[in-house]
């Protein structure tokens, strides 16, 4: 090691980066990215098995809706929680323990025998899920310190957490398919042994807020916020938003992350500390992440709708057609953090990947009853792919760059937070606006006519993919007036090394 090396470890409190965790990153970043994968999966892959799932269980179609709110619901409440749990004892148990856990409950949930058993797997998934997806996100931060190479891991993590939803459609259509439902839930258990031999032998632990203690208030404010806003928008779906459950939800949370957010300015050691949030280029990458996750919603959820119902896809053929789509972002990705941001900087490269965005969705809402996927749904999908990938992998790089260690955890964790939250409000507004469109179409019609109610369905979607394309279009004003000019400089200058 040079003299100069020496020096400027010295000079920032810098330890060395040893040959041999150097040679391991790459396939540490292998292990993180199966157990992201594995999270991100079963916000979706559980979706196209709910059919076979309700036949075989026999639960209502009112009880349906729980078996994907419990999961949303245990993640997004507890994320922040388990972000901290990973600073204050370790990223290398935290990762462990979280993938053992979700193994668990996932075979668990495969093995139901009532609707009662499978929705409490789920829940328990959303828990452990709250606790692998945050460390495993601040493992890759505090692994990969040199810039180009931390750009190149953010690219694979980014796009697997803007396609891993696809991704398990797919998956979630050949299992159902070939072998039975819960297979979509048994896959996990295969996926978390190799994790967790990989992380078992390549991670090492390191605690870099062990002096601090656990903010027990701001961790039920912030739990307890996070899981009305989450709620109320889940009832959204099956109440009127005027009902108390959907309103009184909503207003609750926000009062409740209103009380956290005070209380993070008081508290000793804070669950969330204010610094995090406070930098503009990291408020714009937070935003960016959740508006991403609200405008992905149109794409996966109404167009696998209009693959099966109306161009008569199966499960398979549905996931199949989502890989262009999956191909696009991974290539974007890979060129948006590695060529891109480090050049000209994300004030230009995410509102670009917004409008692109734009594009995709207002094209799309070109669909119609004769439509085929070659014309009307391929190109579109692709653009869409293209765009996301400029803005989340960039996005998720910036929301933790620059993030002092002992803060690496809570910080990821709120970027997962803010993907569940955009999440479930895209679900709430999208269902509930497009559920009007398809009524206001068939007032003064007759809803007897077949040729009718097709199209009411093809307006209710086209409705939703307008409001997707909304919310690309204020992603892209939001990302430009946040983000600073230039290049950051935790992409311009590799970062002090810190131990993993």
């Amino acid at each position: 090691m040079s003299q100069k090396t020496l020096t400027e470890s010295a000079s920032t409190g810098a330890v060395p980066e040893a040959p041999e965790a150097s040679a391991k990153r790459w396939w540490i970043l292998a292990v993180i990215a199966l157990a992201q994968l594995m999270v991100v999966l079963d916000a979706t892959i559980v979706n196209i098995a709910l059919p076979s799932a309700q036949a075989d269980l026999g639960f209502s179609d009112g009880n349906r809706q729980w078996i994907v709110t419990a999961y949303a619901l245990a993640f997004a409440s507890l994320l922040l929680l388990g972000g901290r749990i990973a600073d204050l004892f370790g990223r290398k148990p935290a990762f462990l323990i979280g993938v053992v856990g979700f193994a668990a409950v996932s075979a668990l949930g495969g093995a139901a025998t009532n609707f009662e058993m499978l929705v409490t797997a789920r829940a328990l998934q959303g828990a452990f899920g709250a606790l692998l997806a945050p460390a495993a996100l601040s493992l890759l931060n505090t692994t990969f310190t040199d810039a180009k190479e931390r750009a190149k891991a953010f690219s694979v993590y980014g796009a697997i957490a803007g396609a891993g939803g696809a991704v398990g459609l797919l998956l979630g259509g050949i299992l159902t398919d070939a072998l039975d439902w819960r297979w979509t839930l048994y896959v996990n258990v295969i996926i978390a042994v190799v994790a967790f031999v990989g992380g078992w032998f390549l991670l090492h632990n390191h605690r870099d807020a062990a002096g601090s203690k656990l903010d027990v208030p701001g961790t039920i404010l912030v739990a307890a916020g996070l899981f009305s806003v989450v709620y109320g928008f889940s009832n959204a779906e099956t109440h009127d938003w005027s009902s108390p459950e959907t309103w009184g939800f909503l207003i609750a949370g926000g009062v409740l992350l209103a009380a956290f957010t005070w209380w993070q300015t008081r508290a000793a050691h804070p669950l969330l500390p204010l610094r995090i949030l406070l930098d503009r280029n990291r408020a714009a990458s937070f935003f960016a992440v959740l508006i991403s996750g609200a405008g992905m919603f149109g794409v996966f959820l109404f167009l696998t709708y209009y693959l099966q119902l109306n161009l008569g896809f199966s499960p398979t053929k549905t996931g199949v057609a989502f890989l262009p789509m999956v191909a696009a972002l991974m290539v974007m990705a890979q060129l948006g953090t590695t060529v891109l941001v480090p050049r000209i900087g994300p004030k230009a490269v995410v509102p670009f990947g917004f409008a692109v965005s734009v594009a995709g969705m207002a094209w799309l809402t070109g669909i119609g009853t004769d439509s085929d996927y070659l014309t009307a749904v391929l190109p579109q999908l692709i653009i869409i792919g293209a765009g996301l990938g400029l803005v989340m992998p960039a996005a998720m790089q910036l929301a933790t760059g620059g993030v002092a260690a002992e803060d690496a955890g809570v910080a990821s964790a709120t970027v997962n937070a803010m993907q569940q939250v955009g999440g479930s409000i895209g679900t709430a507004l999208l269902n509930t606006l497009a559920a009007s469109a398809a009524t206001d179409y068939l007032a003064g019609k007759d809803p007897s006519d077949k040729l009718v109610q097709a199209q009411a369905t093809i307006e209710s979607y086209t409705t939703a993919f307008w409001w997707s394309a909304g919310f690309f279009a204020a992603g892209a004003l939001i990302a430009f007036l946040l983000y600073r000019r230039g290049v950051p400089e935790q992409d311009a200058d590799a970062a002090p090394v810190v131990h993993m």
